[in-house]
This record gives structure tokens, sequence and C-alpha cells, in this order.
């Protein structure tokens, strides 16, 4: 990951008998995302068992994790994925930008500011 880009890396515990519905919102999700121009990798991983879920995403910069954070994925699937499953852990690398920091803390989201390293 750039110095400009942020990346967030979510697990969830999916509730009992709900992953295919789990599964079903996750590729809606995806879908969605994918027509956004600045999320630059969204991608979902599964425990052996299928009761946790780890999604990592990347994003270009500030301005494509707001445009996520505003956008339908985020606004009307997000709630729904939260219906079938828990939040455990939601921790973000890099600067999201003030107005989406604002609103990842609200949701109980860690941010690890950038301080140095190597990227390619």
């Amino acid at each position: 990951m750039s110095k400009g880009g942020v990346q967030f890396n979510v697990d969830l515990t999916i509730h009992e008998g709900k992953l295919d519905a789990f599964r079903t919102i996750a590729r809606i999700m995806i879908a969605g995302t994918q027509k956004e121009t600045g999320a630059l990798a969204y991608e979902w991983y599964f425990s052996a068992d299928g009761k946790r879920c780890r999604l990592i995403e990347n994003y270009k910069d500030a301005d494509a994790v707001l445009a996520h954070m505003n956008g339908p994925v985020v606004r009307e699937l997000v709630p729904k994925l939260l219906e079938v499953s828990r939040l455990d852990r939601f921790e973000v690398y890099g600067d999201p930008g003030p107005k989406a920091a604002q609103g990842l803390a609200g949701v109980g989201a860690e941010i690890f500011p950038f301080w140095s390293g190597l990227g390619r």
C-alpha cells in the first residue's frame, strides 16, 4: 500500500445458519464496489468452517474512502450484512481523511496512521 492509500481490515462472525444470506449480500457488495474507481481491492476470505470472514479493502486515497462510505454499498448493504453477522474488529491503515475518520470511529474502527515503510 502506498503512503496515500488506505486499507481496511474487517473481521466478522457469521450468525449460525446465515452463511448463504451473508454470501448473497457480500456478492452484491462486491458488484457495487467494483463500480467505484477509487476502490483498488475488495477481497473476502472465509474461515474453513464458514463461521468467520475477513474483508480486506484497499482505496486509492481519502477521497475514495469517503466516496465508498457515502455510497450505496455502505449505506444500504452494510446494515443488511450486520443483520446476519457481528463486527468483531475493524482496523484502518493510513489516513482516511477527517470526515471518514469521524464516521469510522463511530462504528468502532481503530485507525493506524502511516508512519514509514516500503510499498511497491
